[in-house]
Parts: C-alpha cells; structure tokens; sequence
C-alpha cells in the first residue's frame, strides 16, 4: 500500500513563504514524476507544479509560474513544494500525488494519477 504524507500548510500572511513536503512510503515512486495539485470547495482539483523522476524536468500552472518551485529529494523519498510571494487566491487545500508511470506526458491531468496524499490546507490572508 503506497502513502503519500503531506505537510507543511498553514496560515500566512500575502507576499509570504511556505514550503510544502510529501513524504512516500515507496521507493520506487523515486522512478516516476510526481506533481502537487490544489482544490478549493465546489471546485475540480487544479494542477499546479510537477517534476520528472530526477527534476531534470518540472512544468507549472500559469498561476503559480515565477513564484513556486517543485522539487524532490529521491534518496529520502519526499517532494517539496517551495511557494513564495502568496497570494490570497492560492488558498487551497494542497496535495502531492504520483503515478507509475515514468514519463511527463500528461502531467497536468489529475485522473492521470494513481496515488494522493490527504491533503494539506494552505490559507493566505490579505
């Protein structure tokens, strides 16, 4: 059974920082790309940042472009979220997920996802 831990969110203030970890309990998702996508009530989940198996390869949401940076750590297992300069509309419930697949192709498709975390809630007041 793979698991997926995410923490890190919390309350901050606009034009602050949060760094978001995941933490898998299997290995061998170290050989497939993985991606955070967040989800707001009444609202399908939205893709926000992924990374390829090494991060040699990372896409990003228009929305969070500049400000945001995935990355992943395969020797401990955890993918990071680094998200700076909050806005109040990047309040979300955030979660990491991953897939056994190996390539980037259709990263930004959250059914094409097999494992999710349990979500963490990300709240940035104005």
């Amino acid at each position: 059974q793979v698991h997926l831990v995410e923490s890190g969110g919390g309350l901050v203030q606009a034009g602050g920082s949060l760094r978001l970890s995941c933490a898998a309990s299997e290995a061998t998702l170290s050989n497939y790309a993985k991606a955070w996508f967040r989800q707001i009530p009444g609202k399908e989940r939205e893709f926000v940042a992924a990374v390829s198996w090494n991060g040699g390869i990372t896409d990003y949401s228009e929305y969070v472009t500049g400000r945001f940076i995935i990355s992943r750590d395969n020797v401990k297992n955890i993918l990071y979220l680094q998200m700076n300069n909050l806005k109040p509309e990047d309040t979300a419930v955030y979660y990491c997920t991953a897939r056994s697949v190996y390539s980037m192709a259709q990263v930004r498709v959250a059914d094409e996802y097999e494992y999710w975390g349990q979500g963490t809630q990300v709240t940035v007041s104005s």
